[in-house]
C-alpha cells in the first residue's frame, strides 16, 4: 500500500517506536463485522445467524463475519436482522450509550450506520433525528432506518448551522461523527488515500469546529455530545477537544473506561486521558477516535421549539386522528391483528399521532418537533398512499411489523426469500387474499399482494437486487 510520505512522517512522530507496528498492519487483512439489529433480535439469540461471527469486545451487539460468507448478500441483511459495519465505528455508538426515551440526534448520519445503533439502542421510544447535508446521503440513510424497521426517527437534510437554530438546547445526546480526513480508513478504502493531503486535514479541521459549535448549541444542559472521527491526526482529534474544553468550560470529559470492559485493546489519546484510541496494530479493527463530553447541568432549557410545537399541534391530533380516512382503517382491521394500535409492541396507544404529507400518511414519534422550515427526508414512520378508493401499505410499515402482528405472512425458504428480493412473483396458499407479509426466518421482507395462489411482488423496486447490487453488498 502506498502510503502518502507526510502521513508516514506524522504517523512516525505520533507513535514512535509503535510506528513500525503499525505500518506493518496495513499488510493485514482488515477485520469486517455485522451488527445485530437490537429491534429485531438480542445478542444471546445471535446462533440464529447462518454465519462464523466471534464477539466484538467494546460492542455487546457487535460481532466479526467472514467476508467470504458474504453476510450482506443474504435475505436476513434485507430483513433488516443486522448491519454490515467496521468494526471499530461500532464503539462509537456504545460510548455515547443511547438510552429509551431520550431524545437525539445523530448530526452527520449518512449513511446512517451509527443512526441505527442509536436507533436500536432507543428500542422504540424517544426521538431520533438523523441529519445529514448531502441530499443523496439523507436518503441512504432514511433506507437503512426503513430496513431497520425504526418508528421513531425522523431524517433531515440541513446545514448544521440551520439544525443549531432550530433546536436550541433541545437534545438529550448528540453525536457528531464528524466528516475528516479518514487516515484511519486508509487499509479499507484507497480513495481515501489518493484524497489525503496536510491541507485537507487543516480544512477539516475547520469544518469539525463550526459543527461543534453548532453540536454545542444544541445539546440541553445535562447533556451529552460525542466527538468521533475515522482519523488519526492529532489536529483533528486531541487538539479538537483541547480546543472545545477551552472555548465551553462548561463541558468535562468523560472518562470512555467508565463504558467499556477491560482489555478491549482501545487506549486513551495522547494527553487527554478521557478520549479513546482505536489502532488497527492492537486491536481487529480500523482507526478511530472518539471523546465523550458532558454539559453542566443547572441552565435553563430553551422553551422553544418544542413548546412551540406543541401549542400549535394541540387541536391538530385531535382534527388529525378524526379525519383518518376509511380505507386506511378498513386495511388496519383487515390486516392487522391489533386494530387500536398498529405495531402495538413498539407503540402504546397513547403516543399515536398521525401526520399526512400530500397523500402519504405518517405515523410520528411521540416527541417529534416541530419541523415546518425544514428538509424533512422522514418523518418518523410511513404507514403508506391515500390513493384513489384504497390504501396502499409503505414498505416502511412492512419493516416495522412483524408476522406477530398480521393476521396474513407467508414463510420463505432462501431460494424463495431470493427470488422475492429479486422482485419476482411468488406462489402462496391459495387461502391467502390481499395483502400478506412475506418473510424470512421469522423476519419480515416487506409486502405481497395474494390471489388464487399467486403473491404479487411489491418489494420497491429501487431496493431489488440484481447482479451488480448483490456484489456490492459486502
Amino acid at each position: 500500500m502506498n502510503l502518502p510520505q507526510d502521513f508516514c512522517t506524522q504517523m512516525e512522530h505520533f507513535l514512535g517506536t509503535e510506528a513500525v507496528r503499525f505500518f506493518k498492519s496495513y499488510e493485514e487483512e482488515r477485520a469486517y463485522g455485522l451488527r445485530l439489529n437490537l429491534l429485531k433480535m438480542k445478542p444471546e439469540t445471535v446462533e440464529k445467524l447462518p454465519f462464523s461471527l466471534s464477539p466484538v469486545p467494546w460492542c455487546p451487539e457487535g460481532f466479526y463475519a467472514s467476508y467470504e460468507e458474504h453476510p450482506g448478500r443474504h435475505p436476513l441483511h434485507a430483513a433488516g436482522a443486522y448491519y454490515i459495519q467496521e468494526p471499530s465505528a461500532m464503539s462509537v455508538v456504545s460510548l455515547l450509550a443511547p438510552s429509551p426515551g431520550e431524545i437525539v440526534c445523530d448530526l452527520c448520519a449518512a449513511p446512517g450506520g451509527k443512526s441505527t445503533q442509536i436507533a436500536a439502542g432507543l428500542l422504540g421510544e424517544g426521538l431520533l433525528v438523523s441529519n445529514e447535508i448531502i441530499s443523496s446521503r439523507a436518503r441512504i440513510s432514511a433506507e437503512n432506518l426503513e430496513r431497520f424497521g425504526t418508528t421513531n426517527a425522523v431524517v433531515t437534510n440541513e446545514a448544521p448551522e440551520k439544525m443549531a437554530a432550530h433546536f436550541p438546547k433541545f437534545f438529550d445526546k448528540i453525536l457528531v461523527d464528524a466528516p475528516c480526513s479518514g487516515e484511519g480508513m486508509f487499509r479499507k478504502d484507497e480513495t481515501a488515500i489518493n484524497e489525503w493531503s496536510k491541507e485537507q486535514v487543516k480544512k477539516c479541521a475547520e469544518r469539525q469546529q463550526m459543527i461543534l459549535e453548532c453540536a454545542e448549541k444544541m445539546l440541553k444542559p445535562g447533556g451529552t455530545l460525542v466527538y468521533s472521527t475515522c482519523t488519526f491526526s492529532e489536529e483533528e482529534n486531541e487538539n479538537m477537544i483541547r480546543w472545545f474544553l477551552e472555548k465551553y468550560p462548561d463541558f468535562t470529559l468523560e472518562n470512555w473506561q467508565n463504558f467499556f470492559p477491560e482489555n478491549t485493546g482501545i487506549v486513551s489519546g495522547k494527553g487527554i486521558t478521557g478520549s479513546m484510541r482505536l489502532f488497527p496494530h492492537k486491536l481487529k479493527g480500523e482507526g478511530h477516535f472518539a471523546a465523550r463530553l458532558k454539559k453542566e447541568a443547572g441552565a435553563e432549557i430553551s422553551k422553544n421549539p418544542k413548546e412551540k410545537w406543541q401549542k400549535k399541534n394541540a387541536k391538530k391530533k385531535k382534527k388529525t386522528e378524526s379525519k383518518l380516512p376509511s380505507d386506511y382503517l378498513l386495511f388496519v382491521k383487515n390486516y392487522f391483528k391489533n386494530a387500536d394500535s398498529i405495531l402495538s409492541h413498539t407503540l402504546s396507544k397513547k403516543d399515536i399521532r398521525y401526520e399526512y404529507f400530500g397523500e402519504e400518511l405518517y405515523l410520528v414519534p411521540e416527541h417529534m418537533n416541530f419541523f415546518d422550515g425544514l428538509k424533512t427526508v422522514r418523518a418518523g414512520l410511513h404507514l403508506g398512499t391515500l390513493k384513489k378508493n384504497r390504501f396502499e401499505p409503505s414498505h416502511a410499515l412492512a419493516k416495522a411489523a412483524s408476522p406477530a402482528d398480521v393476521f396474513q405472512s407467508v414463510e420463505s425458504d432462501g431460494n424463495t426469500a431470493k427470488a422475492y428480493l429479486h422482485g419476482e412473483t411468488i406462489s402462496c396458499d391459495s387461502s391467502l387474499k390481499g395483502w400478506v407479509l412475506v418473510c424470512y426466518d421469522g423476519f419480515s421482507l416487506g409486502w405481497g399482494k395474494a390471489d388464487h395462489g399467486t403473491l404479487k411482488n411489491h418489494y420497491p423496486k429501487g431496493l431489488r437486487l440484481t447482479q451488480a447490487h448483490e456484489q456490492n453488498q459486502h
